[in-house]
């Protein structure tokens, strides 16, 4: 477990103060994926760096496994931080180093001996599937590789815990997914807990277990990836989730439609057992009503669908709140034009 404890941190620039971290409270489960997201100055970065103490808070407790980081002195610190892993946007090799040289060098500065480095380095480099590049320069990779390069290095010395600060950011999307399914593998078969930031909503879906949502300092959401994606609360992470779900219909398409029908456009909302049951087949069958299917779209977060659907609902009022009754009680969530119903 990692767990922040009344965090804050704060800087001084041009005699003001900056607030980056402000009484941040929040856990991370052992062994899981856990993503933070924010937009740019929201203080994830900040935030992951506290894990390893490449930051110190100015008030407040870093305690992972239960052992109060802030309080070790610089040898203990430095032993702690051989099981935290780091991996970063732009991929931070050493150019004039190889492949090999560059995964080899935290096990040197352990004191590992050549025997060890030489056995973990090819397993390594068989599990990034990198083997026919151990002798190449970075500048002979490809941003993927230089990726992949980093995660090995990272996971050299057999680390608990790997940080990811903006890992993927720098990638298209293609080598964007084979790097987020690596870290999945690794999560999987090593159990080690990832912490990742991002401001990719797209990625807190592929492979976070929990998430944090930050802005200006705060943790403002928090909860299981299905909880958020399926109940977000703030208007951020509203604002996050409408990019991976289309949560909203074209202005302009909803204003010609409810101008010429006024309040007839519903946004359903589907979890679990609803999302894959005939519920709107139904209500076509047993209502009198017209039915028009605007948009829909669905996707599946830790095994459970979550689906979306803008509808317009055209008849008599009385029929129409029947039907809308009718979904509720078979678990689809009804909202007419951005308003609860």
């Amino acid at each position: 477990m990692i767990e922040f404890k009344n965090i804050s941190k704060h800087y001084q620039l041009k005699g003001q103060t900056l607030r980056a971290l402000d009484q941040i409270n929040l856990q991370i489960p052992t062994g899981s994926i856990f993503g933070i997201i924010g937009y740019s100055g929201a203080g994830k970065s900040t935030l992951i760096r506290l894990i390893n103490l490449l930051e110190r808070p100015n008030a407040g407790q870093v305690i992972i496994h239960q052992k109060d980081f802030t309080a070790l002195n610089a040898r203990e610190l430095r032993q702690e931080r051989a099981h935290i892993g780091m991996i970063f946007q732009h991929f931070n090799l050493l150019q004039t180093k190889t492949v090999a040289a560059n995964i080899e060098m935290p096990m040197k500065l352990l004191g590992w001996n050549k025997a060890e480095r030489e056995k973990r380095l090819n397993e390594l480099l068989e599990f990034i599937d990198l083997k026919h590049k151990k002798d190449a320069y970075p500048d002979e990779l490809s941003g993927g590789q230089k990726q992949r390069v980093g995660i090995a290095r990272a996971l050299a010395n057999h680390p608990k815990i790997l940080l990811c600060d903006e890992a993927t950011s720098a990638l298209d999307p293609q080598t964007t997914k084979s790097v987020l399914e690596l870290l999945k593998k690794i999560n999987r078969e090593q159990g080690i807990t990832i912490v990742m930031v991002t401001h990719e909503m797209d990625v807190i879906e592929s492979v976070c277990d929990y998430v944090a949502v930050m802005e200006q300092g705060k943790v403002i959401e928090t909860g299981s990836t299905l909880e958020i994606f399926s109940q977000p609360q703030h208007p951020t992470t509203k604002s996050f989730i409408q990019t991976v779900l289309q949560q909203q219909l074209p202005i302009n398409i909803l204003n010609n439609l409810e101008n010429q029908n006024q309040h007839s456009i519903y946004c359903l909302k589907f979890l679990g057992k609803s999302a894959q049951e005939t519920v709107i087949q139904a209500v076509i069958k047993q209502f009198d009503i017209s039915l028009n299917i605007l948009f829909a779209n669905m996707t599946e977060i830790d095994g459970a669908v979550i689906g979306q659907m803008f509808i317009q609902l055209l008849g008599d009022a009385s029929v129409i709140q029947q039907a809308l009754e009718f979904l509720q009680a078979n678990g689809v969530e009804v909202e007419q034009s951005g308003v609860q119903a």
